[in-house]
């Protein structure tokens, strides 16, 4: 048991020991790694601080070089800049010194001419003197003062001047007729046969073809309600008779009569015939040949070569071609009359492009459908107004009838073309029976007023023209005939546009020298 306590203190005991030894050679160890990690951490701050410095040396190097060379640029412009004002300095002397030695030469010749002119005015007061004495004589020796000289002379040349004068305008009036017929004609036929036209005649009904006689009744529906529905959609009246395979479509509208003619198709087309389809069919059409006006437009305007107009012109230009004058198709007449124009103007050494534009637009008044009181040619008018035209064309479009004054050569070139295009053989047609009951009935109605000595109605019973007596009415009576009667024409006579009433008095003087 002793010997076990003494082994346990001895082991403590040595224990302890080593653990202090222990303690001991850590702290020292410690102590040693911990100078060593200060000592290479010194290091470190040494060469550290020693990089910084070579880089903020050499930055200040960097520096300095960059600001030298900063300065020396700038030397070098200003050194720049000091030259040139130097040699403009030297240049400016050089022109005054050249300046002053002009000037110097200058003033040389100026003396020089004084000297002249001085010698000039003696010259010439001797040469007036001379001048003088020899008049004195002349007038000594003729028994004439120089002013009644020279007032015989004039007035003997003049006489021999009138008189030639007078020969050779008679003779250029003569040329110029006879040069300004043969011209004309030569135009008109030129541009005539240069200029090919067909022609299509619209009626005011259309014929809708159908295989058998079966689908009238499923057009015409129960009690009628088919066709009741298409004819109060489309507004065309639909007539189903005995007419073997074809039904009448009637109206004066022929957009109208187009769209019904498609919805018929379309429906015939696809079977199904009620008044809900029907609608749907008509509100399709109607889109469809709008659209259709719209291309036509286009591919009218790109063919003539007519650029920049307005898309509502380009509508109305399409609708043309369901439109028709005297029978006569709108669009292939106003394309016929802008390629008339377009001829016409070149070989008269005008602008082609503006007479062809005219006279595809000349007629477009006819189109719409508002404003009918309005004659066509001033309704086209202001049409063309409205969407920013050439004043000339406009012009042009509202003087082709003489309802508004010419303005430009463009205008006659399109009232011209526009008759071209309307007298063409087949071009247009009208019943000549009532046309001439018209015309006649214009100058009788002019005949019961009093004071009339003749009547003419021209330009197609557009215009009546009155002659009256001077020695029967005044000029007031004449003008109050004049609006007399243009209210009994409104009341009495039915006719397109409007008619204008001219009532002419005048007085002539005739004697006859013998």
């Amino acid at each position: 048991m002793p010997e076990i306590l003494i082994i346990i203190i001895v082991g403590v005991s040595a224990l302890f020991l080593g653990g202090l030894s222990a303690s001991t050679f850590l702290r020292k160890a410690i102590e040693r790694k911990s100078e060593s990690i200060l000592r290479e951490a010194k290091e470190k701050a040494e060469v550290i601080k020693k990089d910084k410095i070579l880089q903020a040396k050499e930055k200040f190097f960097q520096l300095k070089t960059e600001h030298e060379r900063a300065i020396n640029e700038r030397n070098s412009i200003m050194q720049k800049g000091e030259n040139r004002l130097k040699q403009k300095e030297n240049t400016v002397s050089q022109k005054m010194e050249e300046i002053q030695r002009k000037q110097k030469e200058i003033d040389t010749i100026r003396e020089n001419l004084n000297n002249q002119l001085d010698i000039i005015s003696k010259k010439q007061l001797d040469l007036d003197k001379s001048h003088k004495q020899q008049v004195e004589q002349l007038e000594i020796m003729s028994g004439l003062s120089a002013s009644e000289a020279k007032n015989q002379l004039i007035e003997a040349l003049k006489e021999e001047a009138k008189s030639e004068a007078l020969v050779y305008i008679k003779d250029i009036v003569e040329e110029a007729k006879m040069t300004a017929n043969t011209g004309a004609k030569k135009i008109v036929i030129e541009t005539l046969q240069r200029t090919a036209a067909e022609h299509a005649i619209e009626n005011t009904v259309s014929v809708f073809n159908i295989d058998n006689d079966e689908i009238k009744g499923r057009i015409i529906g129960r009690e009628g309600r088919n066709i009741r529905a298409l004819e109060s959609l489309t507004g065309i009246e639909i007539i189903i008779d005995d007419s073997p395979e074809a039904i009448i479509l009637s109206g004066f509208d022929p957009v109208r009569r187009e769209i019904a003619r498609l919805s018929l198709h379309k429906l015939v087309t696809d079977g199904r015939i009620h008044p809900a389809r029907i609608e749907e069919v008509v509100s399709k059409t109607k889109k469809q040949v709008e659209q259709e006006i719209i291309e036509i437009g286009k591919r009218i305007v790109i063919d003539l070569g007519i650029h920049n107009m307005h898309h509502e012109l380009i509508r109305m230009i399409g609708k043309m071609k369901y439109r028709s004058s005297y029978g006569q198709n709108l669009l292939q007449h106003s394309i016929e009359v802008a390629n008339l124009c377009a001829t016409m103007a070149a070989e008269l050494g005008l602008n082609p492009k503006k007479a062809k534009r005219a006279g595809l637009l000349h007629d477009i008044g006819k189109v719409p459908d508002n404003e009918p009181e309005l004659p066509h040619a001033q309704l086209g008018m202001k049409l063309a107004e409205k969407f920013k035209e050439n004043p000339e064309i406009c012009n042009a479009i509202g003087a082709h009838h003489d309802e508004v004054e010419m303005e430009s050569l463009i205008a006659p070139i399109v009232q011209i073309c526009d008759a071209i295009s309307g007298a063409r053989p087949g071009a247009r047609r009208e019943v000549a029976e009532s046309y001439i009951q018209r015309l006649n009935k214009l100058e009788e109605l002019a005949y019961t007023y009093p004071g009339v000595v003749k009547t003419y109605a021209i330009q197609a019973g557009r215009e009546l023209r009155v002659i009256v007596g001077a020695d029967k009415i005044t000029d007031e009576e004449a003008k109050t005939m004049s609006y007399d009667l243009s209210k009994k024409i409104q009341d009495e006579m039915t006719y397109p546009g409007q008619i204008k009433i001219t009532v002419i008095r005048e007085v002539r003087v005739v004697n006859y020298a013998k």
